[in-house]
């Protein structure tokens, strides 16, 4: 008998799941942790926010990794706090996106590489599914970069021991694994405060404009007329809004165990949204503080093309009158990268088990995808020597951007098609909407794919 505050099983029969999953459920999305933190019934409406509060967070790791510090920087060193609006929009833009994986997740009870599994064809998945994991590795690649130059710069381990010394978080995943969800979740959020704080004081240390930084939330005409604004603003686009946020927000929303009514479906779909958008705020928020402190101390003191991390940390002790300040910076980068590591574990196994049903051991999926960043990673950097290490960062944003349209063009399909949704299918808004982003998502990383092929071809023929 089930206590008090449970609630019903999933629905077992196939028949009462609307359209293409009227078949028998399969083994379900994340299965060590699906349905294993209760929803108590009849709670307040603050108890319920609580008690959905925790995966918005391990998404909004995704919009503040390491892959987006070069990009806040540059934009912020070049033209001050203009480019906030780019920021903003991108946040926007995620906000609707993950609302339409929680909408998947907690309607169908698949995550989107289920979803995609169950509806295209093999060669199709297989070829998403690889482009999916070539973008988790990228992914990596900028987490691994990104420590293991926080701890360059804070204890002087050089980068190739920095990226093999990274290797060992697998352990920290596999323990927090081991003892529940909810840890993993506290010990994201706890890392994801460091930062905040960290920012926080940098940006009371450096003074900003409060009339020029609201002004920068404003959209110019000149990032359509100046080239160099528009390529760095894709950039932060492409940086922004990360493929793999999407296959884990789906699956991760699975791990609340509400009643699996229409009813309790539309409740966990609101609070699921409220607990993700509070989340992707304060992810505008770092995006926001980087931005804001490089246009404060670096455009404003006329080091205009500030766009490496370590030059950063270098110029910041100086210009904002501390010594502490690079630390401060510094340190939010270790947790930045540590905390990117830990859901791209999830988002590893979950693309892995989602498109092919292939289950690995944790600690054996960690090594591959560590493996496959760490390589590329201490090869670059042996041969080319570390200041190539920005570099890997971008690439690592352009492998990105590459996925990206791969992924929302199926969640934007599956969302939108009410045999798969039923009285969850999106509204005639919500679809122009979407489809209008997507579209947006797509062209403006063909684009940036394009100039960086034209750079680097320019760059070779010179």
């Amino acid at each position: 008998m089930e206590g008090r505050g449970a609630v019903a099983d999933p629905v077992k029969d196939p028949a009462e799941e609307p359209g293409a999953w009227r078949r028998a459920r399969e083994t379900a999305s994340l299965p060590e942790a699906h349905r294993t933190i209760t929803v108590p019934a009849g709670a307040s409406f603050w108890r319920k926010c609580l008690a959905f509060a925790g995966p918005g967070f391990l998404v909004a790791v995704g919009y503040m990794d390491p892959g987006n510090w070069a990009t806040d920087l540059a934009g912020g060193a070049q033209f001050g706090y203009a480019l906030l609006s780019v920021i903003m929009i991108s946040n926007l833009m995620a906000i609707l996106l993950q609302h339409l994986c929680i909408k998947l997740g907690v309607a169908t009870g698949r995550d989107l590489a289920q979803a995609c599994r169950d509806h295209y064809s093999t060669p199709v998945v297989w070829f998403l599914w690889i482009l999916c994991e070539l973008a988790i590795a990228a992914c990596d690649l900028a987490e691994v970069v990104g420590s293991a130059i926080a701890l360059q710069l804070l204890f002087g381990i050089p980068l190739i021991w920095g990226c093999v010394i990274t290797a060992a978080d697998v352990m920290v995943v596999l323990l927090l694994q081991h003892k529940g969800f909810r840890y993993l979740e506290i010990v994201v959020i706890l890392l994801i405060l460091t930062i905040g704080s960290c920012f926080a004081v940098e940006l009371f240390l450096a003074k900003p404009d409060p009339v020029g930084v609201l002004a920068g939330f404003v959209p110019q005409r000149e990032l359509l007329t100046n080239p160099a604004m528009l390529y760095i603003a894709i950039g932060i686009l492409g940086a922004t809004v990360m493929p793999h946020n999407l296959y884990l927000h789906s699956s991760i929303v699975q791990t609340r165990k509400y009643e699996q009514t229409a009813g309790g479906k539309r409740e966990a779909i609101l609070f699921g949204t409220l607990d993700s958008t509070f989340a992707l705020m304060f992810a505008l928020f770092i995006n926001g503080a980087i931005l804001v402190l490089a246009g404060a101390a670096f455009h404003g003191s006329g080091h205009h093309e500030v766009g490496e991390i370590q030059e950063a940390y270098h110029l910041l002790d100086g210009l904002l009158g501390v010594k502490f300040a690079g630390v401060l910076f510094a340190v939010a980068l270790l947790a930045s990268g540590q905390n990117s590591t830990l859901t791209g574990t999830l988002a590893g196994q979950i693309v892995m088990e989602g498109f092919l049903n292939i289950r690995l051991r944790p600690w054996v999926r960690r090594l591959i995808t560590r493996a496959i960043a760490i390589v590329p990673a201490v090869l670059v950097i042996g041969l080319f020597g570390e200041d190539k290490s920005t570099e890997l960062l971008v690439a690592s944003q352009v492998c990105l951007s590459m996925q990206l349209g791969f992924a929302c063009w199926p969640l934007m399909r599956f969302t939108s098609e009410r045999a798969k949704m039923g009285e969850f299918t999106n509204g005639r808004w919500v679809k122009i909407t979407g489809w209008t982003i997507t579209l947006v998502i797509i062209v403006l990383n063909l684009k940036l794919l394009l100039d960086i092929a034209g750079v680097t071809g320019g760059a070779a023929g010179a």
